[in-house]
């Protein structure tokens, strides 16, 4: 799960928050610890787990060594997660229509991140 280089704990997320729809947004580190969270409700662990567990399966059995996104629509709503750094970044939005501006606003915080 490689991803460009950045510090996933010193990633500023507010800008997320004024994204339509998005309600939390987060950053785990590649052990499933929370490193970053704004927004309001909760994130199951577990949930971030399984995810990397699909993730590592679909990545061997494609043999491929970088993922982009994966989108879990739940019955809590859709969560969006995308490789940062050697963690994760994830985002907890309202309806799977609002997938655009997450995504867009996703690209701009990690572009940020990364200094472009």
């Amino acid at each position: 799960m490689s991803a460009p280089a950045l510090d996933p704990a010193g990633l500023n997320l507010a800008p997320l928050l004024d994204v339509r729809g998005v309600q939390r947004a987060g950053v785990v580190d590649g052990n499933g610890q929370i490193l970053n969270m704004v927004g309001s409700g909760a994130t199951d662990p577990t949930i971030v787990a399984a995810a990397r567990a699909v993730l590592q399966s679909l990545q061997a059995a494609t043999d491929s060594p970088t993922w982009h996104d994966l989108l879990l629509d739940l019955d809590s709503g859709p969560l969006l997660l995308t490789p940062c750094g050697e963690g994760m970044l994830l985002v907890r939005f309202d309806e799977v229509p609002s997938l655009g501006r997450v995504r867009l606003g996703v690209r701009r915080v990690l572009a940020q991140a990364a200094g472009e």
